[in-house]
């Protein structure tokens, strides 16, 4: 009899990233996939698994998403990384679809409309005291609210897009704070 390891079936993978998928939410999804694949069913080494995170994060795209596909791709070639990513989105693809159908059930009803529009309206107050707080603590002058001011104005008003506004304010906001600081030196 041979001491070698018979192959990770490809159900078991898909069935491993399908609860990961399914009961995993937010950040620390690589954590609980190392718990499983390396801790629980030991299918590959700690040195394995940490090359394919490095790599993961290396590459284009969602990290975990990456390293799903090293992991399929390490356990039983192209077909295991296709049941570790199908396993991975196919739980909360149908958990969408599910809240979308429930979503659009729920917010016909005035009540939840009613809520909808007083959460909205809470958000933006918060939006709008956390603006004020920040606009206060950067300006600590004049020329620095002349600056924050001629931002919003751009930006918010004239809806200019923001990224020429700043390539121009950065650089003059940056030169006049450099002159006065050599100034005071």
């Amino acid at each position: 009899m041979s001491s070698e390891k018979l192959p990770v079936s490809l159900v078991s993978i898909f069935l491993v990233f399908f609860r990961i998928g399914l009961f995993s939410f937010g950040g620390g999804l690589s954590g609980w996939i190392y718990r499983d694949v390396v801790t629980v069913r030991g299918w590959m080494s700690d040195a394995d698994f940490l090359s394919g995170l490095a790599l993961s994060q290396i590459l284009p795209g969602a990290n975990v998403t990456n390293l799903s596909v090293y992991i399929g791709q390490r356990l039983r070639g192209p077909a295991g990384s296709i049941c570790a990513v199908s396993g991975l989105v196919i739980g909360p693809f149908f958990a969408v679809l599910g809240i979308l159908g429930a979503y659009d059930l729920l917010s016909t009803m005035p009540w939840i409309q009613d809520g909808m529009s007083g959460a909205a309206a809470a958000a933006i107050g918060l939006l709008l005291v956390v603006a004020i707080k920040g606009a206060r603590s950067a300006s600590t002058g004049i020329l620095p609210f002349l600056f924050l001011l001629a931002t919003f104005i751009a930006v918010g008003v004239l809806q200019w897009p923001l990224v020429p506004v700043v390539l121009v304010l950065a650089p003059i906001s940056i030169c006049l704070a450099w002159r006065k600081a050599r100034s005071h030196a």
